[in-house]
Protein backbone atom coordinates (compact mmCIF):
# COMPACT_ATOMS: atom_id res chain seq x y z
CA UNK A 1 0.00 0.00 0.00
CA UNK A 2 0.97 3.33 -0.63
CA UNK A 3 1.46 6.13 1.61
CA UNK A 4 0.09 8.61 -0.78
CA UNK A 5 -1.47 8.10 -4.34
CA UNK A 6 -1.42 11.46 -6.66
CA UNK A 7 -3.97 11.44 -9.46
CA UNK A 8 -2.44 13.66 -12.11
CA UNK A 9 0.71 14.14 -13.67
CA UNK A 10 0.53 18.08 -14.48
CA UNK A 11 2.84 20.70 -12.67
CA UNK A 12 0.54 20.75 -9.13
CA UNK A 13 0.47 16.59 -9.22
CA UNK A 14 4.44 16.46 -10.37
CA UNK A 15 5.25 19.24 -7.21
CA UNK A 16 3.03 17.23 -5.12
CA UNK A 17 4.89 13.88 -5.50
CA UNK A 18 8.20 15.45 -5.51
CA UNK A 19 7.52 17.27 -1.84
CA UNK A 20 5.58 13.46 -0.80
CA UNK A 21 8.61 11.52 -2.21
CA UNK A 22 11.34 13.77 -0.53
CA UNK A 23 9.41 13.55 2.99
CA UNK A 24 9.73 9.85 2.89
CA UNK A 25 6.19 9.05 1.91
CA UNK A 26 5.55 6.02 -0.19
CA UNK A 27 4.32 7.63 -3.15
CA UNK A 28 2.68 7.17 -6.57
CA UNK A 29 2.25 9.26 -9.32
CA UNK A 30 -0.51 8.41 -11.77
CA UNK A 31 -0.50 9.78 -15.02
CA UNK A 32 -3.09 9.58 -18.01
CA UNK A 33 -0.84 11.83 -19.91
CA UNK A 34 -3.75 14.42 -20.60
CA UNK A 35 -2.56 17.55 -18.91
CA UNK A 36 -4.04 20.42 -20.19
CA UNK A 37 -0.51 22.45 -19.98
CA UNK A 38 0.61 19.97 -22.54
CA UNK A 39 -0.54 22.57 -24.91
CA UNK A 40 0.56 25.46 -23.88
CA UNK A 41 3.74 28.15 -24.03
CA UNK A 42 4.17 29.43 -21.36
CA UNK A 43 6.42 32.60 -20.80
CA UNK A 44 5.71 33.65 -17.21
CA UNK A 45 6.95 30.40 -15.27
CA UNK A 46 9.44 31.43 -12.78
CA UNK A 47 13.36 29.92 -13.33
CA UNK A 48 12.29 30.01 -17.60
CA UNK A 49 13.67 33.41 -18.61
CA UNK A 50 12.84 32.70 -22.15
CA UNK A 51 9.33 30.92 -21.55
CA UNK A 52 8.75 26.88 -21.83
CA UNK A 53 7.05 24.86 -23.65
CA UNK A 54 3.70 23.23 -21.73
CA UNK A 55 5.35 19.68 -22.79
CA UNK A 56 9.12 20.45 -21.53
CA UNK A 57 7.68 21.30 -17.93
CA UNK A 58 5.14 18.39 -17.22
CA UNK A 59 8.13 16.06 -18.52
CA UNK A 60 10.83 18.00 -16.24
CA UNK A 61 8.21 17.79 -13.28
CA UNK A 62 7.53 13.91 -14.12
CA UNK A 63 11.20 13.12 -14.25
CA UNK A 64 11.76 15.55 -10.74
CA UNK A 65 8.61 13.73 -9.02
CA UNK A 66 10.47 10.21 -9.81
CA UNK A 67 14.35 11.36 -8.95
CA UNK A 68 12.40 12.36 -5.44
CA UNK A 69 11.62 8.69 -5.46
CA UNK A 70 7.98 8.37 -6.62
CA UNK A 71 6.58 5.53 -8.65
CA UNK A 72 5.60 6.99 -11.74
CA UNK A 73 2.68 4.86 -13.65
CA UNK A 74 1.20 5.68 -16.96
CA UNK A 75 -2.49 5.01 -16.54
CA UNK A 76 -5.95 6.43 -16.44
CA UNK A 77 -8.01 6.14 -13.34
CA UNK A 78 -11.15 5.79 -13.26
CA UNK A 79 -12.29 5.24 -10.04
CA UNK A 80 -11.69 6.18 -6.65
CA UNK A 81 -13.16 4.34 -3.28
CA UNK A 82 -12.61 4.54 0.51
CA UNK A 83 -11.83 0.75 0.94
CA UNK A 84 -10.46 -0.10 4.73
CA UNK A 85 -7.80 1.80 5.57
CA UNK A 86 -7.24 4.16 2.68
CA UNK A 87 -7.84 3.66 -0.83
CA UNK A 88 -8.77 1.70 -3.94
CA UNK A 89 -7.88 3.33 -7.45
CA UNK A 90 -8.80 1.75 -10.35
CA UNK A 91 -7.34 2.53 -13.79
CA UNK A 92 -8.83 1.93 -16.84
CA UNK A 93 -6.36 -0.58 -17.88
CA UNK A 94 -7.91 -3.03 -14.77
CA UNK A 95 -5.06 -2.16 -12.63
CA UNK A 96 -6.00 -1.52 -9.03
CA UNK A 97 -3.64 0.32 -6.30
CA UNK A 98 -4.43 1.39 -3.06
CA UNK A 99 -3.09 3.99 -0.86
CA UNK A 100 -3.30 5.84 2.57
CA UNK A 101 -4.10 8.58 1.21
CA UNK A 102 -5.14 10.57 -2.23
CA UNK A 103 -4.28 14.09 -3.85
CA UNK A 104 -5.98 14.88 -6.71
CA UNK A 105 -4.76 17.16 -9.75
CA UNK A 106 -7.27 16.97 -12.02
CA UNK A 107 -6.89 19.94 -13.94
CA UNK A 108 -10.26 20.86 -14.93
CA UNK A 109 -11.81 17.59 -15.26
CA UNK A 110 -13.78 16.82 -12.07
CA UNK A 111 -15.65 14.05 -12.87
CA UNK A 112 -13.31 11.54 -10.83
CA UNK A 113 -13.27 13.96 -7.86
CA UNK A 114 -17.41 13.91 -8.05
CA UNK A 115 -17.50 10.21 -8.03
CA UNK A 116 -15.28 9.57 -4.96
CA UNK A 117 -17.75 11.80 -3.16
CA UNK A 118 -16.03 15.26 -3.40
CA UNK A 119 -18.04 18.61 -2.96
CA UNK A 120 -18.18 20.00 -6.02
CA UNK A 121 -18.93 23.92 -6.61
CA UNK A 122 -18.62 26.31 -9.31
CA UNK A 123 -15.32 27.17 -10.32
CA UNK A 124 -13.96 30.91 -10.39
CA UNK A 125 -12.25 31.38 -13.65
CA UNK A 126 -13.98 31.83 -17.02
CA UNK A 127 -13.57 28.54 -18.66
CA UNK A 128 -13.35 26.60 -15.68
CA UNK A 129 -16.86 25.84 -15.00
CA UNK A 130 -16.73 23.68 -11.61
CA UNK A 131 -14.15 22.82 -9.14
CA UNK A 132 -13.39 20.66 -5.84
CA UNK A 133 -14.46 22.31 -3.32
CA UNK A 134 -11.42 22.18 -0.47
CA UNK A 135 -10.71 23.50 3.10
CA UNK A 136 -7.70 25.95 3.24
CA UNK A 137 -5.55 23.02 4.00
CA UNK A 138 -6.48 21.20 0.74
CA UNK A 139 -8.67 18.53 1.90
CA UNK A 140 -11.96 17.43 0.47
CA UNK A 141 -15.22 16.28 2.31
CA UNK A 142 -13.53 12.90 1.74
CA UNK A 143 -11.70 12.08 4.88
CA UNK A 144 -7.89 11.15 3.16
CA UNK A 145 -9.32 12.69 -0.20
CA UNK A 146 -7.06 16.08 -1.23
CA UNK A 147 -7.40 18.36 -4.13
CA UNK A 148 -4.65 20.57 -5.57
CA UNK A 149 -4.11 23.02 -8.44
CA UNK A 150 -6.89 23.83 -10.68
CA UNK A 151 -9.07 21.34 -10.39
CA UNK A 152 -9.43 22.95 -6.66
CA UNK A 153 -10.06 26.54 -7.65
CA UNK A 154 -6.25 28.01 -7.97
CA UNK A 155 -5.66 29.64 -11.04
CA UNK A 156 -4.78 28.00 -14.35
CA UNK A 157 -1.34 29.63 -14.33
CA UNK A 158 1.39 27.33 -14.19
CA UNK A 159 3.76 28.40 -11.33
CA UNK A 160 0.80 28.77 -9.33
CA UNK A 161 -0.68 25.12 -10.07
CA UNK A 162 2.59 23.92 -8.92
CA UNK A 163 3.34 25.88 -5.79
CA UNK A 164 -0.40 24.49 -5.00
CA UNK A 165 0.15 21.09 -5.50
CA UNK A 166 3.54 21.67 -3.10
CA UNK A 167 1.43 23.78 -0.51
CA UNK A 168 -0.99 20.90 -0.18
CA UNK A 169 1.39 17.90 -0.30
CA UNK A 170 3.75 19.59 2.74
CA UNK A 171 -0.28 19.58 4.52
CA UNK A 172 -0.82 15.98 4.10
CA UNK A 173 2.79 15.43 5.06
CA UNK A 174 2.47 17.77 8.54
CA UNK A 175 -0.96 15.68 9.06
CA UNK A 176 0.65 12.14 8.71
CA UNK A 177 3.81 13.34 10.69
CA UNK A 178 2.25 15.44 13.44
CA UNK A 179 4.06 18.22 12.78
CA UNK A 180 5.00 20.84 10.94
CA UNK A 181 6.63 19.22 7.22
CA UNK A 182 9.56 22.17 6.01
CA UNK A 183 11.78 20.60 2.84
CA UNK A 184 14.49 23.10 2.54
CA UNK A 185 18.12 22.73 2.59
CA UNK A 186 21.11 24.89 3.05
CA UNK A 187 23.43 24.57 0.20
CA UNK A 188 26.93 23.23 0.88
CA UNK A 189 29.81 25.19 2.05
CA UNK A 190 32.12 25.96 -1.30
CA UNK A 191 35.24 23.65 -0.42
Amino acid sequence: MYDVAIVGAGPAGASAATFTARAGLKTLLLDADQSMTRRAWIPNHLGFPDGVTGNDLVDLGKKQAQTAGANLVKAKVTAVRREGEGFRLETEGGEAYEARQVILCLGANCELARQAGAEIVEGPEPRIKEVVAVDREGRTRVEGLWAAGTCAGTSVHTIITAGDGARVAINLISAVKGARHVDHEVMPASK
